[in-house]
């Protein structure tokens, strides 16, 4: 099997889906945060591992003593994968912070900040000369 083939696809979002539900239910580790997201799935085409990326609402500390829970937690939930998917391997579960989401919303506050310092008449003389070039091409 293809690593992009339409079955690892789908066999990549039913395991984050099934992880997603067993994160939120059945683990009680205390240092696992309440606001913990499967952001990204990645099951290898053999069936044998798979990278499973976290993101945290919260800080830092609070993402890697998540990871940290999640490794600890990693028999129990290839465990109960087993049970809920009909796989002919269950992949060992290999969990990795994601700091994409942080990322983004960093990316878009330093946008705002630097849109918000431009001058009125720079945003207008702008918008004017973008407006130009849409009537050039007609």
């Amino acid at each position: 099997m293809r690593k992009d083939s339409i079955k690892n696809i789908r066999i990549n979002q039913e395991v984050q889906k099934e992880l997603s539900e067993l994160i939120r239910s059945e683990v009680k580790d205390p240092r696992i945060h309440p606001f913990t997201s499967i952001t990204r799935c990645e099951v290898a085409p053999d069936l044998k591992t798979a990278k499973v990326f976290i993101s945290v609402l919260g800080s830092e500390e609070e993402l890697s003593q998540t990871v940290k829970g999640l490794k600890n937690a990693a028999s129990f939930l290839r465990s109960r994968l087993a049970g809920s998917m009909n796989m002919r391997n269950t992949p060992e579960l290999r969990f990795i912070a994601d700091d994409s989401i942080a990322y983004g919303i960093e990316m878009s506050r330093k946008i705002d900040e630097v849109a918000a310092t431009l001058p009125a008449d720079e945003e207008e003389s702008a918008e004017n000369s973008e407006g130009s070039e849409d009537t050039d091409e007609e």
